[in-house]
């Protein structure tokens, strides 16, 4: 775990009532010409004499009482006909919002509203096609439109080397983390990570405030966001493949996976290494590469580095995915990214990564990229002295530590320059764990709706790094994945989700700034 409206009608002043028209001629009035000459008015009788007919055998006051009701009639008409026209017009745009071919940025048409939702047969990607080839159906129908729209997907999967040609180019200079921890009864005879225990703060009087115990999936899972394919297992092909698929429309190009030594795992998992061989087929099918993010696995140190790197290379250097970075001098290298690097003293590393070291790994078949997770400051003098050869920042969350503040990237940089260090800094779409932990709201990074994240990709490109890491496509626990999320609801639980948009826009996001790199990148070479 890491962690219009329509315009309205112009006003109409208070108590204003339709002007009063003049009164009309006398029926019975002497035929003459007409003359603009204005009428006198009416003169005031004494009181008690008899009323005046007007020439015309009626009442004046009987014909103004009689216009004031016809007047009072039409108004209270009109504004009774305006209120059902705006009646109409409020159904007819509410039920053009309902339409699938109408959808925008949301989810297609009544598969929120569906309980198959949660199942990880959604995330084939041409959704939108199947959507419209039932368009026409009727309301009646919409509780099977779920599976229409999956058996249509399936009969209709483009070959492989079709979708090479409809997807992004790889960018290996974009290098995205990712988890291969994942498990569930049918593919793992349990649930595993996705059960994760609430973490009990270390101050034992603020974690009395807070709840305890383990989530209870699938309804109940140990993240804030809820993932399309449901709570998948990371042995599952298909989940594989469309994680790789994921990835590749995205514009990444090298997976860094994270990796644990055979037979061992983080306390909530269980051993992994043995699905490397299926991710790396995978990945070469999509023209990815994958390198290892290494994890402080027990009693990590200079021996058990260089046998575990030994046992990388020798397994696995030989796959067409094996990713190895091409360096300044043109050497090419693998390259191992080292997490929580910095709580084994610089002395041990050295004896591992400089040349002169009693475990060198330096100059032998084995020699590769070493980059080491800064988090604080003096880090940096401690990467260099350790013999690493460069280093990343990891966490998505902006002014949580020295090295994840966007605004120490330019001064990092330039420690890096400098010492002949590769600087990566990671760039992340927000982050939220209190699902995980939850007394840590205050590190809670709002995604704004993409917006954070185009400011961490933002702020990345103004130092010009030879590469960029994505933190993460899938650390569900901490908020960070840019891995397809869909609403949930359930009775105790609401998750987040990317709406108003849909739910590969963070992989749009990607690959608009995988683009805007390749082309920035070019321009700095020049």
């Amino acid at each position: 775990m890491r962690t219009h409206p329509a315009p309205s009608a112009p006003p109409r002043r208070s108590g204003a009532s339709p002007p009063r028209r003049p009164a009309p001629a006398c029926s019975a009035a002497a035929p003459g010409p007409l003359t603009s000459t204005p009428r006198s008015p009416p003169t005031r009788r004494p009181s008690g004499s008899a009323p005046d007919s007007g020439g015309c055998g009626q009442n004046p006051s009987v014909w103004i009482l009689n216009y004031d009701i016809m007047a009072r009639f039409r108004k209270r008409t009109c504004i009774i006909l305006l209120l059902f026209i705006l009646f109409i017009c409020s159904i007819m745009m509410a039920l053009k919002t309902l339409r699938p071919d109408r959808a925008g940025f949301g989810d297609p048409f009544g598969l929120g509203l569906l309980p198959e939702l949660q199942q990880r047969t959604v995330h084939l990607d041409n959704k939108q096609n199947s959507l419209n080839r039932v368009q026409g159906d009727t309301v009646t129908r919409v509780n099977n439109l779920h599976s229409i729209v999956v058996n249509t997907m399936k009969a209709s999967m483009p070959p492989v080397n079709k979708l090479e040609e409809e997807l992004s180019s790889p960018n290996y200079n974009f290098h995205i983390f990712y988890y291969s921890w994942f498990g569930n009864p049918q593919f793992d005879g349990k649930y595993i990570h996705w059960n994760h225990p609430l973490l009990p703060h270390w101050d034992p009087k603020i974690a009395n405030n807070y709840p305890k115990g383990r989530h209870n999936p699938p309804e109940d899972i140990g993240a804030n966001f809820y993932p399309e394919l449901g709570s998948y297992s990371s042995k599952d092909p298909s989940v594989i493949e469309a994680h790789m698929k994921q990835m590749r429309a995205a514009s990444t190009g090298v997976i860094v996976l994270s990796w644990y030594p055979p037979g061992m795992a983080d306390e909530n998992g269980e051993p992994t290494d043995d699905l490397v061989p299926v991710i790396l087929d995978y990945a070469y099918k999509y023209n990815l590469k994958v390198t290892f993010h290494i994890e402080p696995y027990k009693d990590r140190d200079d021996r058990s580095m260089y046998h575990n790197v030994k046992y990388i290379i020798d397994k696995y250097g030989g796959h067409p995915a094996f990713y190895r970075h091409k360096t300044s001098t043109g050497r090419l290298l693998p390259m191992f990214y080292v997490y929580d690097s910095y709580v084994t003293i610089p002395e041990i590393w050295a004896n591992l990564l400089t040349v002169s070291g009693s475990q060198t790994i330096r100059n032998t078949p084995y020699d590769a990229l070493f980059i080491a997770l800064l988090v604080e400051e003096r880090h940096k003098h401690d990467i260099q002295r350790s013999g690493f050869d460069g280093m990343y920042t990891y966490f998505a969350t902006n002014g949580f530590s020295y090295g994840s503040s966007h605004h120490n990237w330019a001064s990092l940089k330039a420690f890096c320059d400098s010492n002949n260090l590769m600087f990566i800094p990671s760039v992340g779409p927000g982050y939220i764990d209190t699902s995980i932990r939850p007394w840590n709201n205050h590190n809670t990074r709002n995604r704004v709706n993409g917006k954070y994240y185009e400011t961490a990709f933002s702020a990345a490109l103004l130092v010009r790094p030879e590469i960029i890491s994505i933190t993460s496509f899938n650390e569900w626990h901490e908020g960070t994945q840019i891995e397809k999320a869909v609403p949930k609801r359930t009775g105790q639980v609401i998750y987040l989700d990317y709406k108003p948009h849909k739910p590969n826009v963070y992989l749009e996001l990607t690959q608009k700034w995988s683009e805007k790199y390749r082309k920035e990148q070019e321009q700095w070479l020049m």
